[in-house]
């Protein structure tokens, strides 16, 4: 990229400039510490432009990146890295690829998928996942993110999770710790600032944090066996940042993690020994709306940087006012800027890859296609021929499953799961489609639609239950005679399934959480 070739030449005057002590360069120092919002579908608009261009010029720490097209967002990135003063934080929460956020670029597996596909034993397995890691590394780069933000290092333990479950690897903290590690290691060793989050672990809990703010109810010991492990395993990785969750856990303090000092200063930093980047989870979240000065509470707490505040420049009054009451210290300030500016150093390191999409994809099928697992199964039914009669009922997220691909599949007939519905089929094929997303408070099915499958799987005289999204749906289906878990409801995971089902490829997926 054209602005990695005017970093160097930054850094001569950079500290110098940053440490003058007018009112200017204090909040100069203040914006840095902020990462704000920028929707890459709104770039074509001048007037959104003028608005991103003028939080660079006040010294904006970077952006954290929801949307656009691949060149457009290039081109844009470029620009407003050319014009920064300070090299920018390009963050992305990428879990599933660049894809996740940006058209035009490889979409990859949840995390929980690919601790599915991967066998960590074998090391042909190990090589695809190395693969995988580095793809997303390189479109990263390409597009111009130089921190994205994963891996997610929570561990699973609650089946009702509604923002964590199929974005966690597992419900085993020796293999998230594991998946984790590698991610931090080969993003690390792409110039790239890997993200270890929601410390310290939001897998054990049925809230969304988005919404309200979960209570972590676990003894420190248990913690640190099961959800701190990751992290500390993270830490020895080397990750240049951990993303502080929005959770409370009495065992370590009576205020949330990212408000609270015990837990970021003495247990992050001390105890553990992490000397990195500590970032905030989103700040527009509602699980800290009833507690008072957020930002400033958070930079007291040990926090370096203050991701997506609603308002950056009103971000940026309440910590200089928090300074001039002495509140904050200025000190702390110019600490955390002295580390904020040595990561920033490393992107001048950063060497552009050649990036071959298609291959991409290729290794994103393939591990969808390793991913699908046979969780319970019945001779004799399986494989299905593309003759085969069957009833085929949708149930969960509609939204989804209007276009299902297995509506090209089988001769077949399609019904949405609907009250006092009777079925007499003999194959009988439910497809359950869930996703997980913030502000949605759930990730699995209503009562109401589990009493019905329960009753239509009675009525069939062969009954296939597939979850297209969370595995744990399928705890409640136990007298189907087959059940398959796929993870997610995209297209490569139907694509994947209906492999399976007719026999095309194996089932090689294992199961990386318990259901029963």
């Amino acid at each position: 990229m054209v602005y990695f070739n005017h970093i160097v030449s930054m850094f001569a005057n950079l500290i110098n400039s940053l440490m003058l002590n007018t009112l200017n360069s204090l909040e100069k120092k203040l914006y840095q510490l902020i990462i704000s919002r920028l929707d890459g579908d709104k770039i074509q608009s001048e007037e959104y432009q003028n608005k991103i261009f003028n939080l660079v010029e006040k010294g904006i720490g970077g952006f954290i990146i929801f949307g656009g097209a691949k060149d457009e967002i290039q081109s844009f990135i470029n620009k407003i890295q050319t014009i920064a003063e300070i090299p920018l934080f390009i963050a992305s929460d990428i879990e599933r690829g660049v894809g996740q956020q940006i058209q035009g670029t490889a979409n990859f597996p949840c995390q929980m998928a690919v601790a599915a596909a991967i066998n960590r034993n074998r090391p042909e397995d190990v090589s695809i996942l190395e693969n995988a890691i580095k793809a997303v590394a390189d479109e990263a780069i390409d597009i111009g993110i130089n921190m994205p933000l994963i891996p997610v290092l929570d561990v699973n333990q609650n089946p009702d999770n509604p923002i964590i479950c199929t974005r966690a690897f597992s419900d085993n903290p020796e293999d998230v710790a594991w998946f984790g590690s590698k991610y931090i290691r080969i993003l690390e060793d792409s110039g790239l600032i890997s993200c270890a989050k929601h410390f310290p672990g939001h897998g054990d809990t049925a809230i969304d944090s988005h919404i309200s703010l979960p209570v972590i109810s676990k003894s420190k010991d248990d913690l640190m066996k099961t959800d701190l492990m990751p992290f500390v395993k993270s830490i020895e990785a080397g990750a240049g940042s951990i993303m502080i969750g929005h959770l409370k856990v009495p065992a370590l303090d009576s205020k949330p993690a990212s408000l609270s000092r015990k837990i970021i200063t003495d247990l992050l930093k001390k105890e553990l020994g992490f000397n990195g980047l500590i970032i905030t989870d989103a700040l527009n979240m509602s699980a800290l709306k009833d507690f008072g000065n957020v930002p400033v509470e958070c930079i007291k707490a040990g926090v370096d940087i203050l991701l997506h505040p609603v308002d950056a420049d009103m971000t940026v009054k309440e910590l200089l006012s928090a300074i001039e009451s002495k509140e904050i210290i200025e000190d702390q300030i110019d600490s955390t800027l002295e580390r904020i500016i040595k990561a920033k150093e490393r992107f001048s390191n950063i060497k552009k890859p050649d990036v071959n999409y298609k291959a991409h994809a290729f290794i994103s099928e393939q591990i969808s296609d390793m991913s699908i697992t046979l969780v319970k199964s019945k001779p004799d039914i399986l494989p299905l021929s593309s003759d085969k009669d069957a009833n085929i009922v949708f149930a969960g997220d509609d939204d989804i499953y209007k276009s299902s691909l297995l509506k090209n599949h089988f001769n077949s007939e399609f019904h949405k799961v609907a009250i006092g519905q009777t079925l007499n089929s003999e194959m009988l094929i439910i497809a359950i489609f869930t996703s997980v997303a913030a502000w949605k408070g759930s990730s699995g099915i209503s009562d109401e639609e589990k009493r019905k499958i329960i009753e239509l799987i009675k009525q069939a005289k062969s009954s296939i239950v597939i979850s297209f999204g969370s595995p744990y749906v399928l705890r409640h289906f136990r007298e189907a005679d087959i059940l398959i878990a796929a993870y997610e409801p995209s297209e490569q995971a139907q694509a994947a399934v209906t492999k399976c089902l007719k026999g095309e490829i194996e089932f090689s997926g294992k199961l990386p959480v318990k259901i029963f």
